[in-house]
């Protein structure tokens, strides 16, 4: 199935529905399928078709979203790229990408300028177009369109066509291009939402990046569903809950550090929320005193959901859903939800996983491994010559070098990156545990656990803290607490008190730059 046939076929049907916002632009079904195939049609005259590359850089817009599903209709592959990256990332991005045309914000003109003299591109040479400027001098996308002669029907793809080049964040190492193709895209969103039937379906606020695999699944399951997508250009959290107030927003999915930054605003408490039905989060860990503030302070209609899952995988590999994060005042059943909403939930119906030990042996229930999944939904594999990518074995199972557990009720618990677990003389340590006992210490609000070189031990623990506003403690006291509360050698040797943490756009801590600030001088 084309993954254009996601807006045109409940196009076809319900022309009228209103589907796509951003600011003040309102769309219709009919409206946005006829501004994409024209806009389509335009690519077509550069160059574009089945298997050729459109990569744009921008931030969120109904533009962006246009875009895609062109290139859909084409056969193309979509390439979003991280407007956040360094030169020398959107130098590999572009040069290994080597698209046939490049859509861009005015706001990156001046880094689009820096970086294509120094990228080598193929035979076939490369069209700019500006998503948002006038035409006076890259072609924008509303000359495309209002300049097309016709409209582009969708052409027939393979289940095996690369729908979109996805590249991870890169936090350790450069990038890697993730090849998704039509057919996991399409095994993913047919098995996750209905189709469209007419009828009012809510409305989903998108605040993630849509070079972000949440935001490109997003794009895709609200308009198949006819769940008016609502877009955001970047996240600001005053601007979030204006927007779940004004447009009536039943879902939306968020970062934890997006979480947070909502519940502290100042003027939380005077918007109406009322309309959440669906919360969903992910991208990161959830601290477990956030989600618990979360749960006490929106409406109790709003339903939450952890969502876990990777790009390799095409979206979602587990669910949390909203029962699992319901507290009744019942003790004995809410300590049960408590400990739960520390995990990543089951799999879905399409997911298999296993916990299994450096020799690949599957591991029995509450002993802790290498998590490894499979599904339908696999990526095809990885753009060029990858080291230190997702491994997979001849049955099928990724390696997700994600760390965790399932207990006895099937559900899944990380407990940290393979590459992230500390080795202090012989023994290991996970900085989740670690995490886990310094987040419980009343005046602390986030945490991150590192290991750096020792000489005596090889390694050693570091513990990056930041304290809840209005509160203190010192270095030695949080000392003091983790060594009552665990094992010695577990116990933080290093503590640091910092104003924030070092995070990427998407609320992942980086814990190589943190390694470096915690490293003794």
């Amino acid at each position: 199935m084309n993954t254009a046939n996601f807006l045109s076929l409940p196009a076809a049907m319900f022309p009228e529905q209103e589907i796509l916002v951003f600011g003040n632009s309102r769309a219709t079904y009919g409206e946005t399928l006829s501004r994409v195939r024209r806009l389509a049609s335009a690519l077509a005259q550069r160059g574009v078709g089945p298997g050729a590359r459109v990569a744009a850089i921008g931030t969120n817009s109904h533009r962006y979203v246009e875009l895609y599903y062109a290139a859909a209709t084409l056969g193309a592959t979509f390439v979003p790229l991280n407007y956040r990256a360094k030169i020398h990332e959107l130098e590999h991005m572009i040069g290994q990408a080597d698209p046939r045309v490049l859509c861009f914000e005015e706001r990156y003109r001046s880094l689009v300028d820096e970086v294509l003299p120094n990228v080598r591109l193929g035979p076939a040479g490369l069209s700019r177009v500006t998503l948002d400027g006038d035409g006076s001098r890259d072609e924008s996308i509303e000359q495309l369109i209002g300049g097309a002669v016709s409209e582009a029907e969708e052409v027939d793809v393979e289940e095996t066509d690369t729908s979109i080049l996805m590249y991870t964040s890169g936090t350790t190492s450069l990038p890697k291009g993730v090849l998704l193709t039509f057919g996991d895209f399409t095994a993913y969103v047919v098995g996750t939402v209905e189709m469209a039937d007419g009828e009012p379906r809510g409305a989903a606020l998108n605040c993630v990046p849509l070079y972000h695999i949440a935001g490109a699944t997003n794009l895709m399951t609200s308009i198949w569903t006819g769940r008016k997508l609502v877009l955001m250009t970047q996240f600001e959290p005053e601007e979030w809950l204006e927007t779940v107030q004004r447009e009536g927003i039943t879902h939306a999915f968020v970062v934890p550090t997006m979480l947070k930054k909502i519940l502290d605003h100042p003027r939380f408490a005077t918007y109406d929320l009322s309309s959440l039905t669906n919360l969903s989060y992910g991208g990161a860990p959830m601290p477990l005193p956030v989600i618990r503030r979360a749960l006490q302070s929106f409406p109790a209609t709003c339903g939450f959901v952890n969502a876990f899952g990777q790009t390799e995988t095409t979206s979602t590999l587990t669910v949390l859903g909203p029962d699992d994060h319901r507290l009744t005042g019942d003790a004995a059943r809410d300590e049960i939800v408590l400990r739960r909403l520390t995990s990543i939930g089951r799999p879905l119906p399409d997911v298999e996983i296993k916990i299994a030990d450096e020799a690949g042996a599957t591991l029995p229930p509450n002993e802790i491994g290498e998590i490894l999944v499979r599904t339908p939904r696999v990526m095809k594999g990885y753009a060029g010559d990858v080291e230190g990518g997702a491994r997979r074995e001849p049955d099928g199972f990724l390696h997700t070098r994600d760390l965790g557990y399932i207990d006895d009720e099937g559900y899944v618990f990380l407990v940290g990156r393979a590459d992230d677990m500390i080795i202090r003389g012989g023994e290991n340590i996970a900085p989740a545990e670690v995490e886990g006992i310094l987040l419980s210490h009343s005046a602390v609000d986030e945490v991150a656990v590192v290991g750096i070189p020792s000489l005596e031990w090889g390694e050693t623990v570091a513990a990056a803290v930041v304290l809840r506003p209005g509160m203190s403690a010192t270095p030695s006291e949080l000392t003091e607490f983790c060594r009552s509360r665990l094992a010695s050698f577990k116990k933080p040797e290093v503590i640091e008190i910092l104003v924030e943490l070092p995070r990427n756009p998407l609320g992942k801590i980086l814990r190589k730059e943190l390694r470096k600030q915690l490293e003794p001088r």
